[in-house]
C-alpha cells in the first residue's frame, strides 16, 4: 500500500463488494463532562438539604427556622459546588494545557521521533508495523498534536475539561436538587415533618438516578438504589446526631 486512503462517503463503503447503508450513532461519550458535574450538583443538593433539615429537625427547632435553615443550605451549597467544581475542573485543564504545550514543542523539535512514538503506540494496539507506520504519517501530517493527544496522552475532545461548564452545571443542579425538600418542608405539617423530608428526599434522589442512568446509558435500578441508599445513610446519620443535640440542649 502507497498510503491510506480516505474513506469513501459512508453510504458508499462497500465491504466484500456490497454496499453498507450508513446508521445513525448515539454515543453518550460527549455528555460525560456536564452529566457528571450536574448528576452530583443534584444528588448532593437533595442529600445535604435534606440531611441538614433532618437533622434540625430532630433537635426539636421550629419549622420556620428548619425553613430558614434549608435555604440557607441551598445558597452556601451552590455557591461551594459552583466553586469546588471550577476550581477542580481549571486544575484538571490546566494539567491538560500544560501537557499539550509539551508535546506540541517535542512534535516541534523533533517530528520524526514523535512519528515513531505514535507507530509504537498502535503497533502496541494490534496493528503490524508497516500499517502502524502509514497510519502514523497520515495522521501526523493531518493534526500531529490532534493525534498526540489522543492517542498518546488520553486527552479527546468530549472529554476535556470545561471549568465553566462544570461549575454552572453543579450550581444549578445543586439548587433544583435542594429546592425538593425545602419545598416539602413549606408544604408539609409540622407533625411528621421528618418523616415527610425523608421519604420525599428517597423518592427524589430514586428519580435522580434513574434520569441520570437514562442519559449515561447505565443500568436504571442499580442507580437508583446506589443514590437513594447513600442517601437514607445520610439522612439517618445527621438525624441522630440531630437528636442527639437537641436532647443534650
Amino acid at each position: 500500500m502507497s498510503g491510506i486512503q480516505a474513506m469513501p462517503a459512508v453510504n458508499a463503503v462497500r465491504f466484500s463488494g456490497k454496499p453498507v447503508r450508513g446508521h445513525a450513532e448515539r454515543h453518550r461519550t460527549a455528555r460525560i463532562g456536564w452529566l457528571r458535574a450536574a448528576v452530583l450538583g443534584a444528588n448532593d443538593g437533595i442529600v445535604s438539604t435534606a440531611s441538614l433539615i433532618v437533622g434540625v429537625a430532630a433537635a426539636s427547632a421550629p419549622q420556620s427556622s428548619i425553613l430558614l435553615t434549608g435555604i440557607a443550605g441551598l445558597v452556601a451549597g451552590a455557591m461551594s459546588m459552583a466553586a469546588g467544581e471550577y476550581v477542580s475542573v481549571h486544575s484538571q485543564a490546566d494539567t491538560e494545557n500544560a501537557d499539550l504545550s509539551r508535546e506540541r514543542a517535542e512534535i516541534e523539535a523533533d517530528p520524526e521521533a514523535e512519528r515513531r512514538e505514535l507507530t509504537a503506540i498502535y503497533v502496541g494496539r494490534g496493528l503490524d508495523h508497516d500499517l502502524a507506520e502509514q497510519v502514523s504519517a497520515q495522521l501526523m501530517l493531518h493534526d500531529a498534536l490532534g493525534a498526540h493527544a489522543r492517542d498518546e496522552l488520553g486527552i479527546s475532545e468530549a472529554q476535556s475539561a470545561n471549568p465553566i461548564q462544570a461549575a454552572a452545571a453543579s450550581a444549578a443542579s445543586f439548587a433544583v436538587g435542594a429546592v425538593l425538600p425545602i419545598a416539602v418542608v413549606a408544604l408539609a405539617p409540622a407533625q411528621g415533618l421528618i418523616v415527610w423530608v425523608s421519604g420525599m428526599s428517597l423518592v427524589f434522589l430514586a428519580a435522580l438516578g434513574v434520569a441520570a442512568a437514562h442519559a449515561g446509558g447505565a443500568d436504571v435500578l442499580t442507580s437508583a438504589l446506589r443514590v437513594t441508599f447513600w442517601g437514607a445513610l445520610a439522612m439517618a446519620i445527621t438525624a441522630g446526631v440531630g437528636a442527639l443535640f437537641g436532647a443534650a440542649v
